[in-house]
Protein backbone atom coordinates (compact mmCIF):
# COMPACT_ATOMS: atom_id res chain seq x y z
CA UNK A 1 0.00 0.00 0.00
CA UNK A 2 1.02 3.64 -0.45
CA UNK A 3 1.03 6.36 2.19
CA UNK A 4 1.66 10.02 1.48
CA UNK A 5 3.43 12.00 4.21
CA UNK A 6 2.10 15.43 3.24
CA UNK A 7 3.90 18.43 4.63
CA UNK A 8 6.00 16.24 6.92
CA UNK A 9 9.60 17.54 6.95
CA UNK A 10 12.31 15.29 5.53
CA UNK A 11 9.95 12.98 3.64
CA UNK A 12 11.41 11.08 0.71
CA UNK A 13 9.78 8.44 -1.44
CA UNK A 14 10.91 5.00 -0.27
CA UNK A 15 9.79 1.61 0.96
CA UNK A 16 9.64 1.66 4.75
CA UNK A 17 9.19 -1.11 7.30
CA UNK A 18 5.92 -1.00 9.23
CA UNK A 19 7.41 -1.39 12.69
CA UNK A 20 4.50 -2.96 14.52
CA UNK A 21 5.45 -3.73 18.15
CA UNK A 22 3.33 -6.88 17.98
CA UNK A 23 5.87 -8.43 15.63
CA UNK A 24 8.58 -7.53 18.14
CA UNK A 25 6.57 -9.34 20.82
CA UNK A 26 6.05 -12.39 18.60
CA UNK A 27 9.78 -12.52 17.86
CA UNK A 28 10.44 -12.88 21.58
CA UNK A 29 7.97 -15.75 21.86
CA UNK A 30 8.88 -17.76 18.74
CA UNK A 31 12.47 -18.52 17.78
CA UNK A 32 13.43 -17.59 14.23
CA UNK A 33 16.58 -16.51 12.40
CA UNK A 34 15.22 -13.00 11.83
CA UNK A 35 12.10 -10.85 11.86
CA UNK A 36 10.71 -9.11 8.80
CA UNK A 37 8.29 -6.21 9.07
CA UNK A 38 5.68 -5.60 6.39
CA UNK A 39 6.67 -2.87 3.94
CA UNK A 40 4.72 0.19 2.85
CA UNK A 41 5.46 2.60 0.01
CA UNK A 42 5.90 6.11 1.35
CA UNK A 43 5.36 8.79 -1.28
CA UNK A 44 6.13 12.50 -1.11
CA UNK A 45 3.67 15.38 -1.60
CA UNK A 46 3.43 14.82 -5.35
CA UNK A 47 2.08 11.31 -4.72
CA UNK A 48 -1.24 12.41 -3.23
CA UNK A 49 -3.34 11.03 -6.06
CA UNK A 50 -1.86 7.51 -5.84
CA UNK A 51 -1.80 7.20 -2.05
CA UNK A 52 -4.16 4.91 -0.11
CA UNK A 53 -3.93 7.14 2.96
CA UNK A 54 -2.40 10.48 3.92
CA UNK A 55 -0.47 11.60 6.97
CA UNK A 56 -0.52 15.39 7.32
CA UNK A 57 0.61 17.88 9.90
CA UNK A 58 -2.01 20.02 11.60
CA UNK A 59 -0.97 22.92 9.38
CA UNK A 60 -0.80 21.06 6.08
CA UNK A 61 -4.16 19.30 6.48
CA UNK A 62 -5.84 22.69 6.04
CA UNK A 63 -4.15 22.98 2.66
CA UNK A 64 -5.71 19.66 1.62
CA UNK A 65 -9.15 20.83 2.75
CA UNK A 66 -8.77 24.08 0.80
CA UNK A 67 -7.77 22.20 -2.34
CA UNK A 68 -10.94 20.12 -2.09
CA UNK A 69 -13.02 23.20 -1.38
CA UNK A 70 -11.70 24.83 -4.55
CA UNK A 71 -12.57 21.66 -6.49
CA UNK A 72 -16.12 21.62 -5.08
CA UNK A 73 -16.74 25.30 -5.70
CA UNK A 74 -15.52 24.99 -9.27
CA UNK A 75 -17.93 22.12 -9.88
CA UNK A 76 -20.79 24.08 -8.32
CA UNK A 77 -20.01 26.94 -10.68
CA UNK A 78 -20.54 24.64 -13.65
CA UNK A 79 -24.26 24.26 -12.89
CA UNK A 80 -24.30 20.52 -12.10
CA UNK A 81 -27.39 18.33 -12.09
CA UNK A 82 -29.53 18.50 -8.95
CA UNK A 83 -28.32 15.15 -7.52
CA UNK A 84 -24.67 16.18 -7.85
CA UNK A 85 -25.38 19.71 -6.64
CA UNK A 86 -26.95 18.47 -3.41
CA UNK A 87 -23.88 16.39 -2.55
CA UNK A 88 -21.48 19.16 -3.54
CA UNK A 89 -23.27 21.64 -1.30
CA UNK A 90 -23.02 19.27 1.66
CA UNK A 91 -19.32 18.82 0.92
CA UNK A 92 -18.88 22.56 0.72
CA UNK A 93 -20.38 22.94 4.19
CA UNK A 94 -18.16 20.21 5.65
CA UNK A 95 -15.00 21.58 4.04
CA UNK A 96 -15.76 25.14 5.13
CA UNK A 97 -15.92 23.73 8.67
CA UNK A 98 -12.37 22.38 8.10
CA UNK A 99 -13.50 18.74 8.03
CA UNK A 100 -11.80 16.13 5.86
CA UNK A 101 -14.44 14.43 3.71
CA UNK A 102 -13.34 10.96 4.81
CA UNK A 103 -14.37 11.87 8.36
CA UNK A 104 -17.90 12.84 7.25
CA UNK A 105 -20.92 10.71 6.49
CA UNK A 106 -21.10 10.01 2.77
CA UNK A 107 -22.57 6.99 1.02
CA UNK A 108 -20.96 5.36 -1.99
CA UNK A 109 -23.73 6.85 -4.14
CA UNK A 110 -22.62 10.33 -3.05
CA UNK A 111 -19.06 9.74 -4.22
CA UNK A 112 -20.36 8.41 -7.50
CA UNK A 113 -22.65 11.41 -7.98
CA UNK A 114 -19.73 13.86 -7.86
CA UNK A 115 -17.12 11.68 -9.59
CA UNK A 116 -15.00 11.99 -6.46
CA UNK A 117 -11.67 10.84 -7.91
CA UNK A 118 -10.43 14.43 -7.76
CA UNK A 119 -11.16 14.88 -4.05
CA UNK A 120 -8.05 14.50 -1.93
CA UNK A 121 -9.59 14.21 1.55
CA UNK A 122 -11.89 11.43 0.45
CA UNK A 123 -8.89 9.28 1.37
CA UNK A 124 -8.23 8.58 5.06
CA UNK A 125 -6.23 11.44 6.57
CA UNK A 126 -4.24 10.99 9.78
CA UNK A 127 -3.43 14.32 11.39
CA UNK A 128 -0.06 14.37 13.16
CA UNK A 129 0.27 16.61 16.18
CA UNK A 130 3.44 18.60 16.71
CA UNK A 131 4.72 15.97 19.15
CA UNK A 132 3.99 13.13 16.70
CA UNK A 133 5.88 14.36 13.64
CA UNK A 134 9.06 12.79 15.00
CA UNK A 135 7.30 9.41 15.39
CA UNK A 136 6.94 8.19 11.80
CA UNK A 137 6.55 4.52 12.77
CA UNK A 138 3.46 5.20 14.88
CA UNK A 139 2.02 7.49 12.20
CA UNK A 140 2.45 4.85 9.51
CA UNK A 141 0.67 2.29 11.69
CA UNK A 142 -2.25 4.70 12.17
CA UNK A 143 -2.44 5.40 8.44
CA UNK A 144 -2.45 1.71 7.54
CA UNK A 145 -5.31 1.04 9.96
CA UNK A 146 -7.25 4.09 8.75
CA UNK A 147 -6.98 2.84 5.16
CA UNK A 148 -8.49 -0.52 6.12
CA UNK A 149 -5.41 -2.73 6.06
CA UNK A 150 -4.38 -5.37 8.60
CA UNK A 151 -1.49 -7.79 9.00
CA UNK A 152 -1.10 -11.52 9.54
CA UNK A 153 1.94 -13.42 10.79
CA UNK A 154 3.97 -16.42 9.72
CA UNK A 155 6.39 -17.54 12.40
CA UNK A 156 9.30 -19.86 13.06
CA UNK A 157 12.20 -21.19 11.03
CA UNK A 158 13.95 -18.62 8.85
CA UNK A 159 11.85 -15.65 9.90
CA UNK A 160 8.96 -14.26 11.86
CA UNK A 161 7.21 -12.11 9.30
CA UNK A 162 4.23 -9.76 9.05
CA UNK A 163 2.22 -9.56 5.81
CA UNK A 164 -0.10 -6.70 4.85
CA UNK A 165 -3.57 -7.45 3.49
CA UNK A 166 -6.80 -5.52 3.16
CA UNK A 167 -9.34 -5.97 5.92
CA UNK A 168 -11.84 -8.60 4.81
CA UNK A 169 -9.27 -10.68 2.91
CA UNK A 170 -9.94 -14.43 2.91
CA UNK A 171 -7.40 -17.07 3.91
CA UNK A 172 -7.17 -18.10 0.25
CA UNK A 173 -6.20 -14.60 -0.85
CA UNK A 174 -3.86 -14.19 2.12
CA UNK A 175 -2.01 -17.28 0.95
CA UNK A 176 -1.64 -15.64 -2.43
CA UNK A 177 -0.04 -12.63 -0.76
CA UNK A 178 2.85 -14.94 0.13
CA UNK A 179 3.02 -17.00 -3.07
CA UNK A 180 0.62 -18.03 -5.80
CA UNK A 181 1.57 -21.68 -5.22
CA UNK A 182 -0.04 -21.50 -1.76
CA UNK A 183 -3.22 -20.09 -3.26
CA UNK A 184 -3.39 -22.61 -6.09
CA UNK A 185 -2.72 -25.59 -3.84
CA UNK A 186 -4.64 -24.36 -0.79
CA UNK A 187 -5.93 -27.08 1.53
CA UNK A 188 -6.45 -25.49 4.95
CA UNK A 189 -5.15 -22.62 7.04
CA UNK A 190 -3.94 -23.34 10.56
CA UNK A 191 -4.92 -20.25 12.56
CA UNK A 192 -4.02 -19.05 16.04
CA UNK A 193 -5.62 -15.76 17.05
CA UNK A 194 -3.25 -13.07 18.28
CA UNK A 195 -4.83 -12.80 21.75
CA UNK A 196 -4.67 -16.59 22.20
CA UNK A 197 -1.04 -16.63 21.08
CA UNK A 198 -0.01 -13.96 23.57
CA UNK A 199 -2.09 -15.38 26.43
CA UNK A 200 -0.56 -18.83 25.94
CA UNK A 201 2.98 -17.46 25.76
CA UNK A 202 3.88 -18.74 22.31
CA UNK A 203 2.85 -20.87 19.34
CA UNK A 204 3.59 -24.27 20.87
CA UNK A 205 1.83 -23.38 24.10
CA UNK A 206 -1.22 -22.12 22.19
CA UNK A 207 -1.42 -25.41 20.29
CA UNK A 208 -1.23 -27.36 23.54
CA UNK A 209 -4.05 -25.22 24.89
CA UNK A 210 -6.23 -26.17 21.92
CA UNK A 211 -6.21 -22.71 20.39
CA UNK A 212 -5.19 -23.76 16.87
CA UNK A 213 -8.09 -23.85 14.39
CA UNK A 214 -8.30 -25.34 10.92
CA UNK A 215 -10.01 -22.90 8.58
CA UNK A 216 -11.16 -23.13 4.96
CA UNK A 217 -10.29 -20.78 2.12
CA UNK A 218 -13.39 -18.67 2.88
CA UNK A 219 -12.17 -17.75 6.37
CA UNK A 220 -11.85 -13.97 6.79
CA UNK A 221 -8.45 -13.12 8.23
CA UNK A 222 -8.30 -11.16 11.48
CA UNK A 223 -5.64 -8.65 12.45
CA UNK A 224 -2.40 -10.35 13.46
CA UNK A 225 -3.66 -13.91 13.06
CA UNK A 226 -0.81 -16.41 13.12
CA UNK A 227 -1.20 -18.70 10.14
CA UNK A 228 0.43 -21.75 8.66
CA UNK A 229 -0.90 -22.69 5.23
CA UNK A 230 -1.39 -26.30 4.26
CA UNK A 231 -1.17 -26.64 0.50
CA UNK A 232 -0.33 -29.06 -2.27
CA UNK A 233 3.03 -28.16 -3.73
CA UNK A 234 3.17 -27.98 -7.51
CA UNK A 235 6.05 -28.71 -9.81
Amino acid sequence: MKICLYGVPGTTAAKRPLKDPRLDAAHKLVEADKKAYALVDVVADDGLTEADAIVATADSVLDLVLQDLEFVETRLGNEPAEAEKAVLMKMQTDLEASHCLSACNYAEADWTAVNASGLITRKPVVVAGADEVAQPDALLLRAVAAAGWISFLTVGGKENRAWLIRKGTTAWDAGGAIHTDIQHGFIRAEIIGWADFVAAGGETQAKRAGKLRLETKQYVMQDFDLVNFRFNKTG
